[in-house]
């Protein structure tokens, strides 16, 4: 079993880039408070900042970097083409609208936010130029399930670096993991907390034996699964705690308690059947 010592220790893309194990996603956070939270959790010690042109707060997060003493060349920060944008010319344009508002010259993780049916296939190509041109440092999907995945490796040649999914003890993605690991593509987890539902039994009993809580034996377990995670929050404390998950490790027994609370429960969107 692997332990992961530190809050910025990094996993190896297949492209050869570092993607740091653990970000800050900072969905439906506007505003000053998502430059509070950005800020927050580069004091806290995160390396990686996870937005998107949907969440509409790119110049926040842009914002909180310049005013960060920590060199850029040791932050990671991801951002996504929106549905909409979707398309060769409009994904090209819709990513140099986002450059602009994070005020930097180069991206380091650039994904497509969901499979848009007629379109993955011209926006991902457009991604690979993106990176050829060294926009961008990697380039990866979110929302991809294992056809579409192998629709775009057909097309293109070019397998993302990363799938960025929802991922919990209640969705575990058994089918997806395999693919991914066969493809050498690095698993991350969105609402990997299950927007706050982590009122169970099990998670409760595992958190009190290592005096952790539920959220941190989540957290905990992605990572012992070798799944990078982006747990969201604005709350200081929260931001803290969520990163206090490199000074313990959960057993054998541990882990494979917590695997059998799968119930491919999702609380967010199936991939397959989205109209946004």
């Amino acid at each position: 079993m692997t332990t992961y010592q530190q809050i910025g220790d990094r996993t190896l893309l297949h492209d050869g880039v570092h993607m740091p194990w653990l970000g800050l996603g900072v969905w439906q956070t506007k505003g000053d408070e998502v430059v509070q939270s950005v800020t927050n959790a580069i004091e806290t010690g995160y390396r990686l900042i996870d937005t998107a042109a949907a969440y509409k707060n790119e110049e926040g997060v842009g914002q909180a970097l310049r005013d960060s003493s920590i060199p850029r060349d040791l932050l990671f920060v991801t951002t996504k083409i929106w549905n909409g944008d979707q398309g060769y010319d409009s994904t090209l344009q819709a990513f140099e609208e986002s450059r602009k508002k994070l005020g930097l010259e180069v991206v380091d993780l650039l994904l497509i936010h969901w499979p848009v049916k007629g379109k993955y296939k011209d926006t991902w190509k457009a991604l690979v130029e993106l990176k050829k041109q060294g926009h961008v440092r990697s380039i990866g999907v979110s929302n991809f399930q294992p056809h579409h995945l192998q629709d775009i490796i057909d097309d293109s040649g070019v397998v993302p670096t990363v799938n960025q999914v929802e991922f919990h003890p209640l969705l575990q993605q058994t089918e997806l993991r395999a693919f991914c690991r066969q493809h050498n593509i690095q698993l991350q987890a969105w609402s990997p907390l299950m927007q706050g539902n982590l009122d169970l039994p099990l998670l409760a009993e595992i958190a009190e034996k290592h005096g952790k809580t539920p959220a941190q034996v989540v957290l905990r377990w992605d990572l012992q699964h070798g799944i990078a995670t982006i747990p969201k929050s604005v709350k200081k404390h929260r931001i803290e705690e969520n990163a206090s998950i490199f000074d313990f490790e959960l057993s054998d027994e541990d882990m494979t308690r917590i695997d059998g609370l799968n119930q491919n429960k999702r609380f967010g969107p199936d991939p397959d059947n989205f109209n946004f």
